[in-house]
């Protein structure tokens, strides 16, 4: 067996089974949502380029293989001359690492083209049915039930019905639409997209089944930190227990909804004591440090 495949295995098994079963166990993450999904992201990343490289190191001979680990220890991509070079061997490995990313990359592209067009649509019957607010910069729309979303992307708006309008405070109405504006602002829908295609190419892979429910959440957690910054927790947590039974269309962000209950408790509950931070870099350093057996291993076999 070709022991350069100890890397990109030993990739995929720590970014998609490891991290992904420590992260959701983790009570860090609820305190520092952004590192969170931080280490979500790497996983998505880790292990998509773990996979695209495991059939390329099954295919190659000795030494192309250990060209392309030295290329992985040294983060030195190939240069466009070496890709013109390349062996048949080499383009067929190099097609075959192409072919197992464009699964998860179609499947991305698919996600966030449907929340495009659902959101497109949406947009148009705002402007007909809604009308802009210069005070709230805002589309009010008519409608007694209490609910504040947005819509990001291309079609990016805020979305204020008129229910809100009269049952909120000043205040509350503010915290809600700095929530709102913080996932226009921070692209959180393609994070959202990203976990809904992992879920639909690896739907039995820890890291798909656990990171489809905690982006979501860890998303409105990070948005609502933002807000915070520009309002109090009183506003900010009252204005989620107003709208927690609002609903928000389908491929936009919502400031009630289901999640509203536990964030309203985090928002109002001091952190326990402890380092988050700290406990999050240990994660990382674990995932880390469970690769160094396969690195030396590889490292001490015989070119």
């Amino acid at each position: 067996m070709n022991h350069h495949l100890l890397i990109p295995l030993g990739l995929v098994l720590v970014t998609g089974v490891l991290v992904p079963w420590l992260l959701a166990r983790a009570r860090w993450t609820q305190q520092v949502p952004r590192l969170a999904l931080g280490v979500w992201a790497a996983c998505g990343a880790g292990f998509a380029a773990g996979a695209a490289l495991l059939p390329a190191q099954l295919v190659l001979t000795g030494a192309a293989s250990h060209r392309l680990s030295d290329m992985m220890f040294t983060l030195r991509p190939p240069t466009l001359d070496q890709l013109l070079n390349l062996d048949g061997r080499e383009r067929f490995a190099f097609s075959l690492s192409l072919l197992v990313l464009s699964v998860p990359t179609a499947a991305f592209v698919r996600r966030l083209a449907r929340a495009r067009r659902m959101r497109t649509r949406h947009a148009g019957v705002l402007r007909l049915v809604g009308r802009y607010d210069a005070t709230l910069r805002a589309t009010v729309l008519d409608d007694d039930r209490p609910a504040v979303y947005c819509l990001p992307g291309r079609s990016r708006r805020v979305v204020v019905s008129s229910g809100a309008v009269h049952t909120l405070t000043p205040a509350q109405l503010g915290a809600a639409l700095a929530h709102e504006r913080a996932h226009i602002s921070g692209r959180h829908h393609l994070l959202v997209a990203a976990a809904e295609a992992f879920a639909a190419v690896f739907p039995h892979l820890p890291l798909a089944r656990h990171g489809g429910s905690a982006v979501p959440l860890l998303l409105e957690m990070a948005a609502d930190d933002r807000a915070l910054r520009r309002c109090t927790r009183d506003a900010l947590a009252t204005a989620l227990y107003a709208l927690a039974s609002g609903r928000a269309p389908q491929s936009a962000f919502g400031a009630g909804g289901p999640s509203a209950a536990l964030r309203m408790r985090r928002i109002l509950t001091p952190h326990s004591a402890g380092h988050p931070v700290l406990y999050g870099m240990l994660t990382i350093a674990a995932g880390g440090l469970s690769m160094a057996p396969l690195v030396i291993a590889c490292c001490s076999f015989p070119q």
